[in-house]
């Protein structure tokens, strides 16, 4: 069975991604996006981009996205908690919608309290509540903190809200 190739991203200096390609097998992990001593705060956008476009362009996890299926791009929405920490969220997300567009490809942003309602059934879910679920759907899935977590569980809401307007 074919289906679209949806890629999950929990965006942060450390983003947990997720993937479900094609074929419906899962990807997923961390990626870090580290400033060193010295660099301009711009070099994080730089890199995430890079990593993006070659996750998108090149098929980094197997998939292209622009080979006779649009493919989805989930990410939960940016808080603007102030300071650095929306500074970077909302960088990110920018970086996420200007290569959704640049590649066509489709975008769903989800809040994190929907998220959270969808997951486990209630919009106050603690991180190890996010976890402990993600850990039931796949049991044999090393996962590596709360952002590869998060990054599954926005992998699931993209099929569940996609199968539903498909």
């Amino acid at each position: 069975m074919s289906s679209w190739p949806i890629l999950s991203l929990d965006l942060a200096t450390k983003t947990g991604w997720a993937l479900r390609n094609r074929d419906g097998k899962v990807l997923s992990g961390v990626k870090e996006f580290p400033l060193k001593r010295g660099e301009s705060r711009g070099i994080r956008f730089l890199r995430f981009r890079k990593w993006l476009r070659e996750c998108l362009e090149l098929g980094k996890f197997g998939l292209r996205f622009c080979d006779n299926a649009p493919g989805v791009i989930v990410y939960e929405q940016a808080h603007h908690r102030g300071g650095y920490a929306t500074e970077v969220a909302v960088g990110l997300v920018t970086d996420v919608l200007a290569e959704a567009a640049r590649e066509g490809i489709e975008h769903m942003s989800v809040h994190s309290g929907t998220l959270k309602k969808a997951i486990t059934g209630s919009g106050r879910s603690s991180k190890a509540d996010m976890i402990a679920q993600v850990k039931l759907w796949y049991p044999n899935m090393h996962i590596i903190d709360d952002n590869h977590a998060d990054a599954l569980c926005l992998l699931h809401y993209g099929i569940n809200e996609i199968g539903k307007v498909s």
